[in-house]
């Protein structure tokens, strides 16, 4: 019957505004949130008959489908917690739950979410006040980080950051600048070796020191420009690493400039970059003197014995007191002796269809079949965008477009109570008719 279908076209009409002012409610009370991804309703209308000349017509109605808009990004509002990360642009934060941390069965549930206030717990994990856990590649004891599985959690673990760590790093690379006096090599020179101590740092975060003896030769007339190097590892009780031959320049145009490096006994030079090539006692370390004609290495000047420019990497053991997060998702850790070192890396996760995702409480999505298998991207790599720290992503909430919503919701509400009226009054005057 054709009254009957306009009853519940205006029943299915009261259902469908009922889900959009709940969409609406939401959104304005999430207006405020975090992260927050408004929810949106669409209508769709429902035929029963379209018969062209069929002299009725039967409503079918309208249905509404509710849908979160996970791909619109909020606006980024700068923090003061290094920790508080949002995303610039695509891409989502891999997370997970506080209390699967217990768990010993079973892979940890990979959530997402796009930003977080994360701060550490008494063990150091890194989670936010909701109990999301932030997930991170580990990197190696030199920073590195290792190469990872992409399509899968299996390589991701709880980012932890102990406040009381402490770290080292010790010495590899050395850059040597010194100045031999020239008056050294003349004849009647008094031949004394110019001794000279370096500090470096062990892999345990000990000083140690490369003893350098640098002693002329003398001729019997001229000059010789010739200086014998002799280099002693304090960490190998004093042994000796390194002995080379060196002969400087004394030419207009390169005068003092190292003009040839013959190894006596030790480790190579690399004539191309000025490298020596030494082993101490806790590993290899390259020690730059100079290339042949370089100024800026070794050098034969005039009648002083001066240190031109010692430089080294390495610190000795820090305590840490900073962390930090890059646009690169690297997670950096620096400690007082002004050491810093890669910790972790933060991965970005993507799926195909980011409105297909399973929404949960806590701006937290899980992989649904609608969204797609997930991919684990480097930041600023592929569809993704960069990390952000000191700083959280707003909600995507308008809420003046919310009110005028509001408002056009309400009326349409009201409209579809007038149908129903309507045909509660024409029922009564069928009912009538019997009277």
């Amino acid at each position: 019957m054709t009254i009957s279908s306009a009853l519940s076209a205006g029943v299915a009409g009261l259902n469908a505004n009922a889900t959009r002012l709940a969409t609406i409610s939401d959104n304005i009370a999430n207006s405020g949130t975090f992260g927050y991804k408004r929810a949106s309703a669409d209508f769709q209308s429902l035929v029963i008959s379209s018969a062209s000349g069929a002299g009725q017509y039967s409503a079918g109605g309208v249905r509404a489908s509710a849908s979160r808009l996970i791909d619109e990004h909020g606006p980024l509002v700068a923090t003061s917690n290094a920790m508080d990360i949002a995303i610039g642009g695509r891409g989502m934060l891999p997370v997970t739950t506080a209390v699967s941390l217990g768990t010993t069965s079973g892979d940890k549930p990979m959530m997402m979410t796009t930003t977080g206030s994360f701060r550490t717990d008494s063990n150091g994990v890194l989670m936010t006040d909701s109990g999301l856990v932030l997930l991170g590649v580990p990197a190696d004891a030199d920073g590195s980080v290792p190469t990872f599985a992409r399509d899968t959690v299996a390589d991701l673990e709880p980012v932890v950051i102990n406040a009381n760590q402490t770290a080292g790093d010790p010495t590899t690379e050395m850059n040597l600048g010194v100045n031999l006096p020239a008056v050294d090599t003349e004849a009647g020179a008094s031949g004394d070796t110019l001794p000279l101590s370096v500090e470096y740092f062990g892999n345990l975060g000990t000083s140690e020191s490369l003893d350098i003896e640098f002693t002329p030769t003398v001729p019997a007339t001229g000059s010789s420009n010739t200086w014998t190097m002799v280099i002693k590892d304090s960490a190998s009780n004093g042994a000796t690493i390194g002995e080379y031959t060196l002969v400087f320049d004394d030419s207009r145009t390169n005068g003092g400039t190292l003009s040839s490096v013959t190894v006596v006994s030790g480790g190579s030079y690399d004539s191309t970059t000025g490298e020596l090539s030494l082993t101490v006692a806790g590993g290899p370390l390259a020690m730059t003197i100079g290339k042949i004609g370089d100024p800026n290495g070794l050098t034969q000047l005039s009648d002083s014995f001066a240190p031109t420019s010692i430089t080294k990497d390495g610190s000795p053991v820090g305590n840490l007191t900073a962390v930090e997060i890059d646009a690169q998702g690297y997670i950096t850790a620096t400690y007082d002796t002004g050491f810093t070192r890669t910790i972790y890396q933060i991965p970005l996760v993507d799926v195909p269809n980011p409105n297909g995702l399973l929404s949960l409480s806590n701006q937290a999505y899980q992989v649904s079949p609608q969204s797609g298998s997930f991919f684990l991207w480097d930041a600023g790599d592929g569809p993704t965008g960069e990390v952000v720290g000191f700083a959280r992503e707003g909600s995507t909430t308008d809420v003046a477009g919310e009110l005028t919503n509001l408002i056009q919701t309400q009326r349409a509400y009201s409209s579809n109570a007038k149908v129903i009226q309507t045909v509660d009054e024409m029922l009564q005057e069928t009912t009538n008719i019997k009277r």
